[in-house]
């Protein structure tokens, strides 16, 4: 742990996670600007180059925020044994972080079938993203339950295979971080 400027001690991540909270509760406009020892800070477009004038920062933090929500019950899941049900919010989680980059980008949601490689390739992310984007995509509900009765989802995945799931969620996760907050 590491000891903060008032003597307190945080938890390894949870700067990530106040800053989240931070954008939940408060919101932010786009003349916003990083406060001192915070990491994020909202550009308006002109101060961007890699924004279009048609970027939705707004909804952009709004959907990477339903993201971290998604990879938190991910963990609730994954707890309760029920395993499928984490696969598939990983999946969410990690769709919702690549379209925040899209509409970050655009300004508008990138079109996909749910493979979350191709989504990812739209999104520009790297070949490591696209990898664990690849992980991902089986467990969209629609396509799992195509081969897999409901009722013997969670049997199909280990708690292990759950755990690594979030391991790859968290990683895309990491990579939107960089560009929805930055």
């Amino acid at each position: 742990m590491a000891e903060t400027h008032d003597g307190k001690y945080k938890i390894p991540g949870q700067e990530d996670e106040d800053d989240l909270e931070h954008l939940l509760l408060q919101g932010v406009t786009l003349q916003q600007k990083t406060q001192p020892g915070t990491h994020s800070q909202i550009l308006s477009p002109e101060e961007d180059e890699e924004l279009s004038s048609d970027s939705d920062i707004q909804g952009s933090l709004g959907l990477y925020a339903e993201a971290a929500q998604d990879m938190a019950t991910a963990s609730v899941e994954l707890g309760l044994g029920r395993h499928f049900a984490c696969a598939d919010f990983c999946n969410q989680a990690a769709e919702k972080a690549a379209q925040s980059v899209s509409l970050l980008r655009s300004g508008r949601r990138s079109r996909y079938n749910h493979d979350l490689r191709a989504l990812g390739s739209l999104v520009g992310a790297p070949k490591e993203i696209q990898d664990e984007l690849t992980v991902l995509t089986p467990f969209h509900p629609e396509a799992f339950y195509a081969d897999t009765p409901p009722e013997e989802a969670d049997a199909i995945i280990s708690a292990e295979q759950a755990s690594s799931y979030i391991q790859s969620a968290r990683k895309v996760m990491r990579w939107a971080k960089t560009i929805v907050l930055a």
